[in-house]
């Protein structure tokens, strides 16, 4: 509600009328021209398509949410992670287009907020990064309590202050377009291949979770498919936006060949136990 009240008093800056007759000329002219400022990539209508699903990549394509949704009750919790991405990004989105054009097309979120809304603008622009960045850290926390065993509550504060100082360079926060496009390719492949177990393998008569049921603590398919995945998205000749889609097909069919054995073997060691 702050991005869209910020947008709207933000409109009469720019020189749209009251009763909106010239909005669309006002913003084909100042807000979404085509053209790129100096230092700038410009971005076509696919660029902001696949991007739109990138900015999100590691969340639903990469299954990170599943770290929250194993709590949900029902499987129709999910249709949340759609209401907030429709309502929440593209609708933000589009508010700070308009709320950047006021400013003379300067991307600093801050100053941006703040001529919108003054102190309550630049207060929803840091309870948005800290929100955004709630989930993220409580999976990281869990990750990095596997690997060092350490309390919960104390390394996900510690991933939050180091996030929290990273933060604040230029040098990070400028470049943040690309850096999610990263972070959603490198756990891409891992989606695919929980996507792949759950789904594919009994349609395709191959054995689900053996790892687990061998009681192994390292998978090598799945590193091979997450390495392999990443060399493959690299090396292709297109946009860094573009890459995961054909990456994602890439490991899913990757890491079904390489189970595609298991069926026989499985078979066989059955055959044994009976014996």
């Amino acid at each position: 509600m702050v991005f869209i009240t910020g947008a709207l008093v933000t409109l009469p800056k720019l020189g749209v009328r009251a009763d909106f007759s010239n909005f669309w000329e006002v913003a084909t002219a100042k807000i979404w021209n085509g053209v790129a400022e100096a230092g700038q990539e410009k971005f076509g209508f696919l660029h902001v398509m696949f991007f739109a699903w990138f900015c999100n990549l590691a969340m639903h394509i990469g299954l990170s949410d599943m770290a929250l949704f194993r709590y949900a009750r029902k499987w129709t919790y999910g249709f949340y992670s759609a209401f907030g991405m429709y309502s929440g990004h593209f609708l933000a989105w589009i508010c700070s287009g308009i709320m950047v054009a006021a400013i003379g097309r300067e991307m600093h979120p801050g100053k941006m907020a703040f001529e919108a809304l003054g102190l309550a603008g630049a207060a929803a622009v840091m309870l948005a990064g800290w929100t955004t960045a709630n989930p993220t850290l409580y999976r990281a926390g869990l990750a990095l309590q596997t690997v060092t065993g350490w309390p919960r509550w104390k390394i996900t504060l510690i991933a939050g202050l180091v996030t929290s100082i990273l933060s604040c360079f230029p040098l990070f926060f400028m470049k943040l377009l690309d850096y999610v496009a990263i972070y959603g390719l490198v756990l891409m492949p891992v989606g695919a291949v929980v996507f792949a177990e759950h789904w594919l393998f009994p349609r395709l008569g191959i054995p689900r979770y053996l790892a687990e049921r061998r009681k192994k603590v390292f998978n090598w398919k799945v590193l091979l498919v997450w390495a392999g995945s990443l060399i493959f998205a690299f090396l292709l000749p297109i946009h860094l936006y573009f890459r995961w889609l054909p990456g994602y097909l890439f490991a899913l069919a990757f890491y079904v060949l390489l189970n595609l054995s298991e069926k026989r073997s499985i078979e066989a060691e059955e055959r044994t136990d009976v014996n």
